[in-house]
């Protein structure tokens, strides 16, 4: 007989339980939320395992990696299971367990894809340095905000490397609020520095991968924009048509169909936000900022005449999306003109 398993995972314990072909619950429990505990109750059950279902989470991707080389283990998508799950009267997590293991019965989930080790780590490295310039940003602002209020304004675009020497020579006949700042300005250099290591980590990293450079030959594609969309697709044979990494992105508009009501709203939003928000980046600076067409920014340029740039930013952003994995699957670079693709 086949049995299905949900764990429903948490950050000391995770409820596990096993539901047979007919649903009928065989077993339940709890165990530590570590691989050799989960395997362990699992093979004190001793039945055979069809299917055995976590949503994706903190703690999941690594429990994932972990089981797979023993069990049918497959992360899933929290978002569709949140529709069985928010019809509970009780939430709990021994019921979550239950839901999932359910939902592994019969079919009902999207399986997620869990990135490698590589990947993970360069998101990692991606996510310390946004963290740190966020931080940095926010000192800048509260230093700004506190000197206000006496009055001492740090007006304008000042540049990061001269926000410390303006703040001090503002303060200059001023020692008691000098010494109040001086700590957060030294805070913020701390920043600064450890934000610039990381930074020379990602450049160094990119300099010895292929694609992040050919990816580079895109228009308005530097070095963050590469290596955050590499990180985030992980596998380009993931999607079998390079199209399908707009809506993946959340790059699509959503749709609305049923009965005689039928309508398009903006975009999804769904996917990654921080590639996302990158891509948009990349967009902007290539209709805005760069000086030479291409058949790419001439097609977004018609866009922006007909619907406005900021839809004309969105639509080349996912035109950019299709272009990255097209070049990463097939080793070509940036074709400017309609001839070099013809050629």
């Amino acid at each position: 007989m086949k049995h299905f398993v949900g764990l429903d995972v948490s950050l000391a314990e995770t409820a596990i339980c096993i539901v047979d072909e007919e649903g009928i619950i065989i077993s339940e429990g709890k165990a530590s939320s570590d691989p050799e505990s989960i395997s362990a109750w699992l093979n004190e059950a001793g039945l055979s395992i069809n299917r055995i279902g976590l949503e994706i989470g903190g703690l999941s991707r690594w429990l994932y990696l972990e089981l797979k080389s023993a069990w049918p283990v497959f992360c899933i998508d929290p978002r569709r299971l949140r529709g069985v799950t928010k019809t509970m009267p009780v939430k709990t997590d021994r019921n979550d367990a239950r839901a999932i293991a359910q939902v592994m019965r019969v079919g009902w989930f999207n399986i997620v894809h869990v990135k490698g080790t590589q990947s993970q780590e360069m998101r990692m490295l991606l996510a310390n340095r946004k963290a740190l310039l966020s931080k940095q940003v926010d000192l800048e602002n509260e230093i700004r905000g506190t000197l206000r209020v006496f009055g001492l304004k740090l007006s304008g675009r000042i540049q990061h490397a001269a926000f410390e020497q303006q703040t001090l020579d503002l303060l200059s006949d001023l020692p008691r609020l000098a010494a109040l700042v001086r700590p957060m300005l030294i805070a913020r250099a701390a920043l600064r520095d450890q934000c610039a290591v990381l930074h020379k980590m990602v450049l160094q990293a990119i300099k010895k991968d292929d694609v992040c450079r050919r990816l580079m030959t895109i228009p308005g594609v530097g070095a963050l924009t590469a290596v955050t969309f590499i990180t985030t697709i992980d596998d380009p044979a993931r999607f079998e048509r390079s199209r399908d990494v707009g809506p993946h992105l959340g790059l699509s508009p959503r749709k609305y169909a049923s009965g005689e009501v039928d309508r398009n709203g903006g975009i999804s939003k769904f996917g990654d936000k921080l590639c996302r928000a990158t891509l948009y980046q990349a967009s902007l600076a290539l209709l805005t900022r760069t000086q030479r067409w291409s058949s790419l920014k001439a097609w977004g340029m018609s866009v922006a005449k007909r619907r406005g740039l900021r839809r004309a930013v969105v639509a080349v952003a996912r035109k950019l999306a299709i272009v990255m994995h097209r070049i990463w699957s097939d080793g070509s670079e940036f074709r400017w003109t309609r001839e070099e693709v013809k050629a």
